[in-house]
């Protein structure tokens, strides 16, 4: 396993993140593992050098939290791993439940660090932005918990790069705790963010880390000609909305292509292009096969020449916004 500075501190971090909202309770998605499947692979990644992982509130409510506490105590030293949660989504019915206001906040943070039977966590993103809430609110209510000690790091997660460049200014202006990672959409089929987004936190020093690096499983080929080949791709009417033109499908030749050439799996094609682009930390990467872990730590060893990288981003055409 290789490792990196998040972006410009001083936290090393695997470059690969296991994701973890394949785990939790199959009753928040149909294709979410239950926690005596989720546990293997969350030992594996250890195994293999992995030490980021990537969780958040809302999912399976609050169950994948609680799933990677337990076995990150069972076969993990918490000062050995680095885990990050999120903070946005709707975690009840009541009008303060969710949003990133100063309330919700502090609550979150206190049920997210119970469920995961830590002190601390290493890393504290906003999953999306709160239009409805003052920047300002919000990233003071972040610095205090940073001061607190209940958090060490905060990043951001899903947003325009005027709203990232707006907050933190913010954080700049009075003094407050700046983001240090941007946990972004970003594949070989959505590449939108390298218009604004990724060379703002190339200048700012902000740790890339994108989500969906293998598009919901569409770059190794969950969906072919139209037809889901997985459960979670039948299920996911989300990703279903977000991969489906004549180019995204021609990207995904490409990737076979490459693949194919290179005698690799198309996954760990995918995935060694984002470990090539500029900035980027470490993709989190979701697993509920033990060959899709295996694939993504194998795509640190596969080399890609200028030619592989022009043929795998020839086909690309502009997208509209997606994933927000």
């Amino acid at each position: 396993m290789d490792y990196v500075r998040l972006g410009n501190t001083g936290l090393k971090v695997s470059r690969i993140s296991l994701g973890t909202m394949t785990y939790g309770s199959p009753q928040w998605r149909d294709w979410v593992l239950p926690e005596d499947q989720s546990r293997p692979f969350i030992s594996a990644a250890l195994d293999m050098g992995i030490n980021f992982f990537d969780t958040a509130d809302v999912y399976s409510l609050g169950a994948s939290e609680e799933v990677l506490g337990r076995a990150i105590r069972d076969f993990a030293r918490r000062d050995q791993v680095v885990i990050a949660s999120k903070v946005h989504g709707v975690m009840g019915s009541g009008p303060n439940d969710k949003g990133l206001s100063r309330g919700h906040i502090f609550d979150a943070v206190h049920a997210s660090l119970k469920r995961l039977g830590t002190d601390y966590l290493d890393l504290y993103q906003i999953h999306r932005f709160d239009a409805n809430t003052p920047i300002l609110e919000t990233m003071t209510a972040l610095h205090d918990l940073v001061k607190q000690g209940l958090v060490r790091y905060i990043g951001a997660s899903s947003m325009h790069a005027y709203q990232f460049a707006k907050m933190q200014h913010a954080a700049d202006l009075h003094g407050l705790t700046r983001f240090v990672s941007m946990q972004n959409h970003y594949n070989l089929v959505y590449r939108e963010e390298e218009r604004e987004m990724m060379p703002l936190c190339l200048e700012d020093g902000v740790g890339v880390i994108p989500w969906s690096p293998l598009a919901r499983g569409f770059l190794a080929g969950t969906r072919k000609d139209g037809e889901a080949q997985t459960t979670r791709a039948k299920s996911d009417k989300f990703g279903e909305s977000m991969y489906h033109t004549p180019a995204d499908y021609a990207v995904q030749a490409r990737v076979a292509e490459v693949a194919g050439r290179l005698g690799v799996s198309p996954a760990q094609v995918a995935t060694a292009w984002l470990l090539c682009q500029p900035g980027v930390s470490a993709p989190i990467i979701g697993a509920s096969k033990m060959a899709h872990l295996q694939d993504a730590v194998a795509a640190l060893d596969v080399k890609l020449t200028p030619e592989d990288l022009k043929s795998l981003e020839e086909p690309y055409q502009p997208h509209p916004v997606l994933g927000f």
